[in-house]
């Protein structure tokens, strides 16, 4: 099941992408919101390879989740692996340059059963599916509203 919206920022695609590659800053957003976050990998800089493990309660159970970085095209696309006991996903964060001001976001996420019982919960999705694009839409709509707070206080983030 694929979900895909997009969203103009009124931030230079360069801003955009050093406030999506604050991989700390999201670490800690994670640990605020009760779920629990690991780095896994020994990398020094941002780039392909990088992984965490998380763990954190969805529909009323305990997942884990471990995320891999897959692809890191500064400032055009990050492409991330997210595996749990039986679903596999992708997650694609796209930047194209508007102007130079103002940049499209897209951000898709592709969620793949891996199981039998990963089917069944993808069949009772797909009946919800429109109720499912509206919220997921409606998130990524106040991700970005929030991304343009962030940048119009100046909480820009260093080393990515």
């Amino acid at each position: 099941m694929k979900f895909s919206t997009k969203e103009d920022l009124e931030i230079p695609i360069d801003d955009v992408f050093q406030l999506l590659s604050d991989f700390d800053g999201f670490e800690r957003a994670i640990l605020r919101h009760g779920a629990d976050v690991s780095r896994t990998d020994k990398l020094t800089s941002n780039g392909v390879g990088m992984s965490w493990k998380a763990r954190a309660e969805v529909r009323g159970k305990n997942r884990q989740f471990e995320v891999k970085l897959v692809e890191y095209d500064r400032p055009n696309q990050m492409l991330f692996d997210v595996k749990t006991n039986n679903m596999a996903a992708t997650f694609l964060v796209e930047l194209v340059a508007m102007s130079r001001t103002r940049t499209r976001m897209r951000i898709e996420l592709d969620v793949k059963p891996q199981t039998l019982s990963a089917r069944l919960i993808m069949q009772s999705a797909k009946l919800a599916r429109n109720t499912l694009n509206r919220r997921y839409k409606t998130r990524i709509a106040h991700f970005a509203s929030d991304l343009e707070e962030r940048h119009k206080k100046g909480l820009r983030t260093t080393g990515a």
